[in-house]
């Protein structure tokens, strides 16, 4: 049971850090492959650039319609990984948190 419950815990570690990197890699490929789309998530209409409004409007981004308007497989790919990964960890620790309270 032990295992079970560190797996669980890994996993939602896991699932976290993988929707972070899988941001990273939709950032990577836009600049890349499509520095015109990338010039208008990273350059804001008004005010100064930083990484974190970057970071903002990116998962703007993401969460549109556009990404897939693109028809690339990879940048897709690494879109449904940034949407299902969160929900998976979330459920992964509470499954722990489950076998916590149910096995006490």
């Amino acid at each position: 049971m032990i295992t079970l419950y560190i797996a669980l815990l890994a996993g939602g570690v896991v699932f976290f850090v993988l929707s972070y990197i899988a941001l990273f890699m939709l950032a990577r490929r836009m600049r890349t492959r499509y520095p015109q789309q990338w010039k208008i998530i990273a350059e804001p209409e008004q005010g100064r650039s930083n990484a974190l409004r970057t970071w903002v409007r990116l998962q703007h981004a993401v969460r549109s319609p556009a990404l897939p308007a693109l028809e690339d497989k990879k940048l897709n790919g690494w879109r449904t990984v940034w949407r299902c990964s969160p929900p998976l960890g979330w459920l992964c620790f509470l499954g722990a948190l489950a076998m916590r309270f149910l096995l006490r």
